[in-house]
């Protein structure tokens, strides 16, 4: 039952702690004592040590950790026509915490010319001896915690017109990676698990948007980006509930989602975050279309150090398998370790022992 294609059976969502040298490059070049070029050779550097950590565990992928990231989003966004990102008055607010103030909108007609984000690809695939994985936000959330009020109306009177763009750019972006060499793509996505949680709900609606009709057209956008996706490659899709410095934003299972999340979006697997209750149970993946996607259970958390004991995570899986064949399961922690710089409260270490869980998890359920 082991896997050569991804999702792999230990799997893990891409964004890694940012290690002391790179943070301090960064605040460096913050201040402008050293250049970009300082900085790139930093990030190299870093990333290639995280590539072989990565594979001395036993992963079967690899990612850059996002290390050139401040955002999960923001900085891919910002590289899109069309796209600027700017200071806000407040940032996000998550449980307790606020993110640094800044936001992206839509100021032109939304498209993708190129990105440096091919190049962030090329280098980590030169650099890994097993499948390298590229991470980038969903189309979904560029439009859906920034809203109608994000787009300019004179540019955008008709919001279709902005869906069917963004589409058309994420299929432009799919083809560039794929051109660059990448076979395994991840789509991070929030607004799915969002639209479970009825505040959230109101929130989208104080926007200007409308929660009972974004599923239908984020569907269409999404299915228009992967219009032509090549065979051999393969993308996934990550949902969670919000992750900055071990914090969360919303609550709720898939279950009011689900049909549509699994039977009509066309990915060919999901990262879902199921590491608390508020995720709810797994009823929801009886929507899974058999045989066909992959679901990647996040049931080890990134919020934390405290390693799971592998039994509670064995017996987690088993109540999965009530609605989804062990074989179309899979095993991650339920979101990135940094979705930002600032990253989640836990030690390297710990992170890394995580990882290496997963891989022994995953031999002991699956098999080598």
């Amino acid at each position: 039952m082991k896997r050569t294609n991804p999702p792999f059976r230990a799997d893990h969502v891409g964004s890694i702690l940012r290690t002391a040298p790179l943070k301090d490059a960064r605040a460096r070049h913050a201040k402008g004592e050293i250049d970009a070029a300082a900085l790139k050779a930093v990030e190299d550097r870093e990333i290639e040590k995280i590539v072989k950590k990565q594979e001395e565990i036993g992963l079967k992928l690899v990612t850059d950790g996002e290390f050139r990231r401040s955002w999960w989003q923001f900085d891919f966004f910002k590289g899109l026509d069309g796209v600027e990102l700017y200071s806000t008055a407040q940032g996000i607010k998550f449980a307790g915490v606020e993110t640094k103030a800044e936001s992206v909108r839509v100021v032109g007609k939304v498209g993708f010319s190129s990105h440096p984000h091919v190049d962030h690809f090329r280098f980590l695939k030169q650099h890994a001896k097993v499948t390298p994985k590229m991470t980038i936000p969903a189309p979904s959330t560029l439009h859906f915690r920034q809203g109608r009020q994000s787009i300019d109306k004179q540019v955008y009177p008709d919001l279709d017109a902005y869906f069917d763009d963004a589409g058309n750019a994420y299929k432009k972006a799919i083809r560039a990676f794929y051109d660059a060499g990448c076979r395994y793509l991840q789509m991070d996505d929030t607004a799915w698990a969002m639209f479970c949680d009825p505040v959230e709900r109101e929130k989208a609606r104080s926007r200007g948007d409308d929660p009972d009709a974004l599923p239908e057209k984020y569907v269409a956008m999404t299915n228009k980006a992967l219009e032509g996706k090549p065979a051999d490659m393969v993308v996934t899709m990550h949902s969670c509930r919000g992750n900055f410095r071990s914090t969360f934003i919303a609550r709720g299972g898939y279950e009011p989602v689900a049909e549509r999340l699994f039977g009509e979006i066309d990915v060919d697997g999901y990262f879902l975050e199921y590491d608390t209750d508020r995720a709810g149970g797994f009823e929801p993946l009886r929507f899974l279309p058999k045989g066909r996607k992959h679901a990647v259970l996040g049931l080890v958390t990134s919020k934390s150090g405290t390693l799971e004991t592998k039994d509670a995570i064995k017996r987690r899986i088993d109540e999965a398998t009530k609605f989804v064949a062990l074989d179309q399961l899979c095993l991650s922690p339920q979101c990135g370790f940094a979705s930002t710089e600032e990253g989640n409260v836990l030690a390297e270490e710990e992170q890394w022992a995580k990882l290496r869980m997963i891989v022994e998890l995953a031999d002991e359920v699956w098999g080598r």
